[in-house]
């Protein structure tokens, strides 16, 4: 938990600091109260006394309260500006880490983990680091200097005092030893209950297609009651505390007035009206310190809560990502969209096998290659490792002549367009999805969209849509099509005019038409640039310029359609499954 504390600013030091003056100083002010008290009830006592000169003590009484209340303002203010600033830089750099993770960090850490860490953990800590400023900076203050003024008072009465403090303590340790495991095992609950809600949200029109609705039920039922009988047995070790702090003090005012009956039965008659003060000053400090350990023990509510989400986010802060940039900005001087593999292979983080075995093949400026084979055949794989998502584990994949682990991440993202496998849109509109990551082209945009998304054949339903181009495009694209979403995946490519376009299994909504049709409009307008596709459809790849073909992740043919079909086993295989001779001879 104190490791968070690093990420708070200077000016945010400096509303602690300030926040420890008035506390400090509502300390005093609170322990000032007694002190007037033992003077009015010394006066009460004596006969004869005025009613004028009980006002003065009266009236600093009233004002000690009312200073005391202005500082606890003064101090919430501050606590709160530093906890939520905290909170939100947190948020920010937790959601700034992801980006920055490769998908081997994003599969360590589920999605429905990174957003509970960053919503609902973060929220933990802001809500200790406010009630913290005000209650456990506050509380050692008060139960020292309370435990100062009273040590010299009687021995009894701070024997006592001691007891219940000790009782106290006692309480809360066993309460926070049972009470700490549940609140870590309710963190790993929440995560998983969010990763139910989000699967059951996610895949809504299968639950549906299959009627699994009281499936699903169940499963969020037996996750959501995990959780609350884990949160219930946490609260109910908690809800001891109200009741224990209740019957303690209580306890401690009954001793202390039982002491205090004992001591003045059995005093001089002058004695006694000391010894009353002294009794009814002692029982306002004595509860002072108690009322301190009762502040300490309201954190005791949060703080082990608190601590395992410090403890969670700082594993996402800690974690560094296995892809590092590198130096290079731009490929070897005269080369352009060259792509090349040397002897590749690549096995995924704690798999057995790799998927893929000794990949070699150069693809250069303007040349279509296409890449096909059966399921799990390794044709993603390959795809992933040019724009890195992930590392190679063996050999060298080079973009413009230069290994692609010594580029500025950055630098090589602006050189692809990729459309992946499962098209995906953003919430917001037409145009903001398609010009999406524009770099600085904010003046040709809306003629850049238009002239891509014309190419993605997508021009028909956009302008159909209400407003056209700035029409809405809900989260997820869920309120267009899948062929239409894949269009538009494809126009932000397009739209990007990069190097290298990588176009993985993105035709596969389309029928063959549109299909046919795009790719002629798509080759005319990427005919400077490489184009790499991934595909299932031999009718997607027919005119390529060279295929390659995989089979359990190693290269079984290379060459045009007309080659393969002539001396590839595997791709005839394929072709075959897909059309009959009279269409692959003449289509």
């Amino acid at each position: 938990m104190l490791k968070i504390f690093k990420y708070l600013k200077k000016n945010e030091w400096m509303f602690v600091l300030c926040s420890l003056a008035f506390i400090v100083v509502q300390v005093w002010l609170d322990l000032k109260l007694p002190d007037y008290m033992a003077e009015i009830t010394t006066k009460l006592q004596t006969a004869g006394t005025p009613v004028s000169e009980l006002l003065i003590p009266g009236s600093y009484m009233l004002l000690c309260a009312v200073g005391s209340m202005i500082a606890s303002i003064i101090v919430g203010y501050f606590a709160a500006k530093v906890a939520a600033g905290l909170a939100m830089r947190l948020r920010a750099m937790v959601f700034d880490k992801t980006l920055s993770f490769s998908m081997e960090e994003m599969n360590s850490f589920s999605t429905a983990s990174l957003i509970t860490r960053s919503t609902n953990d973060v929220t933990q800590i802001q809500t200790v680091v406010a009630l913290g400023l005000q209650v456990i900076i506050k509380a050692p203050i008060l139960a020292v200097w309370a435990i100062m003024k009273i040590a010299d008072k009687n021995w009894q009465w701070t024997a006592s005092t001691g007891a219940a403090v000790a009782v106290l303590i006692l309480m809360l340790s066993v309460i926070i030893i049972f009470a700490l495991p549940s609140f870590q095992k309710i963190q790993r609950l929440t995560d998983n209950l969010n990763r139910v809600t989000r699967e059951h949200l996610t895949g809504l029109r299968v639950v549906r297609a299959y009627n699994a609705d009281e499936y699903q039920e169940e499963k969020f039922g037996q996750a959501n009651v995990e959780l609350m009988n884990t949160n219930l047995f946490a609260n109910r070790l908690m809800t001891m505390v109200g009741p224990g702090m209740t019957f303690i003090m209580s306890g401690l005012s009954v001793s202390i007035y039982w002491i205090g009956a004992y001591l003045i039965n059995g005093a001089a008659v002058p004695d006694r009206i000391t010894l009353f003060s002294n009794m009814v000053v002692f029982s306002s400090y004595a509860m002072q310190v108690v009322m301190a350990f009762m502040m300490v023990s309201m954190i005791f509510f949060l703080m082990p809560r608190a601590s395992i989400s410090a403890k969670r986010i700082m594993e996402v802060l800690n974690t560094e990502s296995r892809i590092v940039d590198g130096h290079e900005t731009a490929g070897e001087e005269g080369v352009t969209g060259q792509v090349e593999f040397r002897n590749v292979s690549f096995k995924y983080p704690d798999a057995e096998e790799p998927v893929l075995r000794n990949i070699s093949f150069t693809a250069q400026r303007g040349e279509t290659v296409a890449f096909i084979g059966a399921t799990g055949s390794g044709k993603t794989s390959v795809i992933n490792l040019i724009s890195r998502f992930y590392d190679v584990t063996e050999g060298e994949v080079l973009v413009d002549g230069v290994n692609v682990r010594n580029y500025k991440q950055q630098a090589l993202h602006n050189k692809i367009g990729y459309v992946p496998q499962r098209a995906v849109l953003f919430s917001g509109t037409v145009a903001s999805n398609v010009s999406y990551g524009d770099n600085g082209r904010a003046e040709a945009s809306e003629k850049l969209v238009k002239a891509a998304v014309g190419i993605a054949q997508s021009t028909e339903f956009v302008e159909k849509m209400d407003g056209q181009y700035q029409g809405r495009i809900s989260q997820g694209g869920a309120n267009v099509s899948g062929g239409q979403k894949q269009r538009l995946s494809i126009a932000r490519a397009i739209y990007r005019q990069p190097e290298i376009y990588i176009f993985d299994d993105s035709f596969s909504a389309l029928d063959y038409r549109t299909d046919r049709i795009l790719r002629s409009a798509l080759k005319k307008e990427t005919d400077h640039a490489t184009t790499l596709i991934v595909a299932q459809r031999i009718g997607t790849i027919k005119d390529a310029d060279r295929i390659i073909v995989l089979d359990q992740g190693e290269v079984v043919g290379n060459g045009t359609h007309e080659e393969l079909m002539a001396n590839c086993s595997t791709y005839q295989e394929i072709a075959y499954s897909q059309l009959s001779k009279e269409e692959l001879v003449h289509g």
